[in-house]
């Protein structure tokens, strides 16, 4: 304020003990000067305002987006996990010329699903060599995942060179 050196703020009197206006300030600038005051300090508030409602609606925002961002994710690793089904047993070795090595079965296909043995119905090893022995000489359906996708096998066990029917070594997954 322009009279503040004559102890005029916002908030002291502009009359005397008598109820008159000062005689010793200019009461029209203190007026003006308070009122200009007054006006920018609600302009301010105003602006606070508008700048808190902005700061709620930007973080609302990016909290929505997070929330959007992990729900995508955990429903495309969902997806993924659904798109691979479940592995019970690993081809670990393969001859060459065998039965196994001729359908393209290859070390480290994870195998979903053998013949009628799949991850819901499979025991251990007996399974498979069960539906080996009952499907000599008939093409068997393999799935296996290889490289992180399903691969679809015929293999037809029967009598080789080598020792058993397929030629080829599966082990259990322990999971």
């Amino acid at each position: 304020l322009p009279s503040q050196q004559k102890g005029v703020g916002m908030h002291e009197p502009l009359v005397d003990a008598e109820g008159f206006p000062r005689a010793d300030i200019d009461l029209y600038q203190v007026r003006t000067a308070r009122h200009n005051i007054i006006c920018l300090q609600n302009d301010h508030k105003a602006l606070m305002k508008q700048v808190e409602e902005a700061l709620h609606k930007l973080h609302a925002r990016e909290k929505e987006k997070h929330a959007k961002d992990e729900a995508e994710a955990l429903a495309e690793a969902l997806s993924q996990n659904q798109s691979l089904p479940q592995a019970f047993a690993k081809v670990n070795t393969v001859t060459p010329g065998s039965p196994a090595s001729i359908s393209g079965l290859q070390v480290d296909d994870e195998i979903v699903e053998f013949g009628s043995v799949n991850v819901n119905n499979f025991q251990n090893l007996q399974n498979i060599a069960t539906v080996v022995q009952h499907s000599e000489g008939r093409p068997l359906s393999v799935t296996v995942i290889r490289g992180g996708r399903r691969v679809h096998v015929g293999l037809t066990p029967k009598r080789w060179a080598g020792k058993g029917l397929l030629g080829c070594n599966i082990i259990p997954l322990q999971r």
